[in-house]
Order: structure tokens, then C-alpha cells, then sequence
């Protein structure tokens, strides 16, 4: 019985050898695969001609509209933007090339603090849009540390309306976006540096917005403000509406 056994288990193991083959072995002929190799699938190379399109070639035209990834976006809110740059410039001229304060969050040795880029509506707008795209996921919408991820476990997500955060420095924040830190991936290759000072310009928006003081409201505007928080120029409460009991009641 086990004779029997031991000859139909290297039967079965032959079998199946001769079958599958051995991974990154030379043959003339693809090995029959139970599960197909991704080395093998089908799909379309680049500058390699194909059957699939009328024109016979692979490479297709880019979209009507679109530009390459790290070119200035004609109409871009920050491209027109003076902003000094070294002598060490990348050829796409969005992503990190130079050693300046743009580049790289430092001046000198230490961590920089301020925007080295005109704050405007626009680049505010810019920032909102690149930070719901990149950062609320894990961040939550309004940087409170809440997003989606942290519903799954994930955990060390920075609430930037702690003080640690508050007080952090701009370029400290936008080393961190650009090489990323503990669980947070690196965005350095994926936003681009004008887009990741927009996105700290939202992120200051956003603290501001959550622990702001007379103090940061202009001084032609805190009159105004001060009147309107006074208890006695509050709006007045609408009087409840009657119940539909007490006008029957009225009527009768």
C-alpha cells in the first residue's frame, strides 16, 4: 500500500515538473502556465508597432490639451510667479533642482519659515485642490488627522492644529511633504514645488482657521469684527411658529 502510495506521489510530482517547468528557465516554447506570467501579458510597448490601431503604430499622440508632467500648466496661478531661483535649474522646472530655499525648505543650516511665493486667492485655491488630492485621505479635509486611512488602522497621522504643527517651520513642513517621514511616503516626485508651498499655504489657511486670534485680523478690519461679536448686535431669533393645535384653538 505505501509502495503504491510513494510511486503515484513521484508520478504526480514528474507530471506536474514537466508541466509547469522551472521558473526562468531557457525554452524555445512559453511553458504551459496555470496562471498567466505578467511578463507575458498582453499590452501595447512603446515605439513598437502594433496591430490594434488603424495607423499600425503603438506610440499614440498626446491628448488634445495635456502637457507633460513637471511643464508649467499655461494659465497656472504660479507661473508668472517671482520667484529667485539658483543657478541649478531642472529642465522641467517644476520639480526640486536647486539648493535655495524653494527647492529645499532651508536657509542656511536651519529650517525657513515663509512662503517664498506671492500668497493669493489663486495659490490658496491651488493648494485647497492639491491638498484634498494628496493629503485628506489621510489627513481629513480639514488637516484634523481624521481621514479615510485612519478608519483602517493607520496609525501617527499628523493633526496640524496641535501645536507641534502650528509652530512647525514652512520649510521643515515642505522637507516633510518632499521626502515624506515615519509612515508618510514622499511626494517629492509626485507634487511639484510650487504645488507643495500651495499646499502649506492651505495648511496655514486651514490652522488659522481653527486657532485664530484678533491679532491676525488687519487693524482697518478688527472694529468691525469686534462689533459684530458684541451679544447686543447678534441677530435677533425669528419668534417660533404656532402650533398647528394652538391656531385651531385660536380660531374656535
Amino acid at each position: 500500500m505505501i509502495k503504491n502510495f510513494l510511486i503515484i506521489s513521484i508520478f504526480v510530482t514528474v507530471i506536474t515538473i514537466a508541466l509547469l517547468g522551472f521558473q526562468g528557465q531557457r525554452r524555445q516554447v512559453t511553458a504551459i502556465e496555470f496562471f498567466g506570467d505578467m511578463k507575458r501579458q498582453a499590452k501595447v510597448k512603446y515605439q513598437k508597432p502594433s496591430g490594434f490601431f488603424s495607423d499600425g503604430r503603438a506610440a499614440r499622440p498626446p491628448v488634445d490639451g495635456t502637457i507633460p508632467l513637471g511643464y508649467d500648466i499655461p494659465g497656472h496661478p504660479m507661473q508668472n510667479s517671482e520667484v529667485p531661483k539658483d543657478d541649478i535649474d531642472s529642465p522641467l522646472g517644476e520639480f526640486s533642482a536647486g539648493t535655495d530655499y524653494l527647492n529645499t525648505g532651508k536657509m542656511g543650516e536651519q529650517w525657513g519659515t515663509g512662503l517664498p511665493l506671492p500668497v493669493t486667492a489663486e495659490l490658496l485655491q491651488r493648494g485647497q485642490k492639491e491638498f484634498t488630492i494628496n493629503c485628506s485621505v489621510c489627513h481629513g479635509a480639514t488637516g484634523q488627522g481624521n481621514g479615510i486611512t485612519s478608519k483602517y488602522g493607520l496609525l501617527g497621522i499628523a493633526n496640524y492644529h496641535q501645536d507641534k504643527y502650528r509652530q512647525m517651520a514652512d520649510g521643515q513642513i515642505f522637507n516633510t511633504i518632499t521626502h515624506g517621514f515615519n509612515t508618510m511616503m514622499a511626494y517629492g516626485d509626485k507634487v511639484t514645488v510650487k504645488d507643495r508651498w500651495a499646499i502649506i499655504a492651505y495648511i496655514r489657511a486651514l490652522q488659522k482657521s481653527q486657532n485664530s486670534r484678533i491679532e491676525d485680523v488687519p487693524e482697518d478690519q478688527r472694529a468691525a469684527l469686534e462689533h459684530e461679536g458684541k451679544p447686543e448686535n447678534a441677530p435677533s431669533q425669528p419668534a417660533p411658529a404656532q402650533s398647528a393645535k394652538t391656531e385651531t384653538k385660536q380660531t374656535r
